[in-house]
């Protein structure tokens, strides 16, 4: 075995050799997941010993397949970090963090390498754009498939559709030898970190259903272009420069919220695809929401319904579980609604958590209508809710997003296959007849706790304005 690994010259193969003895060892070792980790890695160090001589052969034979079948792109990434040098200069070489990524990244450098040489052997991608639709009408690799990400927390329905769809695209092509024909998927981003983190959820929802070969195009769309920026014609389908977003960055900031900063200027108007799509779906919505009443109350003997802080029938939330009500509804998202101040401060945003009248805080995504993610603060008080935005370009400040009244919240759900995101409905409920005049939407971790504190709160008002 140890001529077979000097010829091959490749520090990378004993990872491989360790994988075909895990896989061979794999009932062996799940019945060891009690015990300590200690005990774990002494039990995994005598399964080599079980190989005779007759084995070898096979056992780095299966050892060179998996390594042919592994995007080859890590070697050059890792090389440093493991073995103290490189194959190829990076300046990034040393930010690489194994134990950070949520999948395999690729170069897109290895991706459009792999994909031009047709069927043959080696890594094949099946590449998905997970950008939204007027960034892939932009401009795309000619076989990438389009799954919009935002379909996930918008329409869960319609991106299980698509999800389906793409698995057996991706069959057909495999079978019929396309270019675009790969095991692998390799989901492609704008590049852009904000859009990136739906993204990164996508990905992850296939991780959660054991999809096998999943990796990530490192530096998405953005890269794509600036490896392809000589031959923009021949590389990417439909390319607008007027549209795009490498070519003109603020091309992809016309449905975006505005970013907070120090001269605090006037929001920009959504585009027209973005109001078109944002009536379509008020449509769509309010039908399903009809829909959905209905059919949960048709075995009920009595309506369920919200009660004003007035009504002596009853209160609000009274003996109700932490997260009020769970739901795949279509929530209408308003465009990004300011506070109680017409220019948003910015605060530090330690000092603000340490403030005496706040009683929970948490970290969290705000999620705006166009499916755009900002890493955020929940800080709740007696009375008042307070939504922190993080400002990327200084560490440890936000603005004050938004400041809500814990009184005027009627309604908050959750999404049933993504419980963590939790949305919130404003206005008032007078009799059986709910306003809503605005809602949020939030990505919480910890979203069951968090939830609990702020209906407990909620009820404490309404008792004390009921006394």
């Amino acid at each position: 075995m140890w001529d077979v690994y000097l010829l091959q010259a490749d520090p990378f193969l004993a990872f491989f050799l360790a994988l075909v003895v895990l896989l061979n060892a794999k009932e062996q070792v799940m019945e060891l997941k009690s015990e300590p980790k200690q005990t774990i890695a002494d039990k995994i160090s005598t399964f080599p010993s079980a190989l005779e001589a007759d084995d070898i052969e096979d056992f780095c034979s299966l050892a060179q397949y998996y390594a042919s079948k592994t995007p080859q792109s890590f070697r050059r990434d890792y090389q440093g970090p493991l073995f103290g040098s490189t194959i190829t200069t990076r300046n990034d070489a040393g930010d690489v963090q194994v134990s950070q990524a949520l999948c395999l990244p690729v170069s897109v450098g290895e991706l459009l390498q792999a994909n031009q040489l047709g069927a043959g052997e080696g890594v094949r991608y099946f590449v998905v754009d997970c950008r939204p639709a007027e960034q892939y009408n932009s401009g795309h690799l000619p076989t990438a498939f389009h799954l919009d990400a935002n379909l996930m927390l918008q329409s869960p329905t319609e991106f299980g559709t698509a999800v389906q769809a793409l698995f057996t695209t991706q069959k057909q092509a495999i079978a019929a030898g396309s270019v675009a024909g790969g095991e692998h998927l390799c989901f492609v981003g704008s590049g852009r970190e904000e859009e990136d983190q739906l993204v990164h959820m996508v990905v992850a929802n296939f991780l959660q259903k054991n999809i096998m070969y999943v990796s990530v195009a490192r530096g998405g769309y953005a890269a794509i272009h600036e490896a392809l920026k000589d031959h923009l014609a021949e590389g990417i389908t439909d390319h607008n420069p007027k549209s795009c977003i490498v070519c003109n960055p603020e091309a992809g900031n016309t449905t975006s919220d505005t970013d907070c900063s120090e001269d605090m200027q006037g929001e920009k108007k959504p585009s027209s695809i973005s109001l078109l799509f944002s009536t379509v779906k008020e449509k769509s919505a309010s039908v399903k929401e009809k829909l959905t009443t209905y059919l949960k109350n048709e075995h009920q003997t009595a309506v369920e319904r919200h009660v004003s802080s007035g009504d002596r029938v009853g209160k609000r939330y009274r003996n109700m579980a932490s997260v009020f009500t769970i739901g795949d509804d279509d929530d209408e998202l308003p465009n990004d609604v300011s506070s109680d101040e017409d220019r948003r401060e910015t605060v530090n945003i330690e000092t603000w958590k340490k403030k005496p009248d706040v009683k929970y805080s948490c970290t969290c995504k705000e999620v705006t209508e166009t499916g755009h993610m900002y890493p955020s603060h929940l800080l709740v008080m007696e009375t008042h809710m307070y939504v922190l935005r993080d400002i990327p370009k200084k560490k440890g400040m936000a603005c004050i997003q938004k400041r809500r009244a814990l009184r005027t919240v009627v309604k908050i759900t959750s999404k049933k296959r993504i419980p963590e995101l939790i949305t919130f409905k404003y206005g008032s409920a007078e009799e059986e007849v709910m306003t809503i005049t605005d809602i949020d939407q939030f990505y919480i971790p910890e979203a069951g706790e968090a939830t609990k504190v702020i209906k407990r709160f909620i009820v404490k008002i309404l008792d004390s304005l009921q006394s």
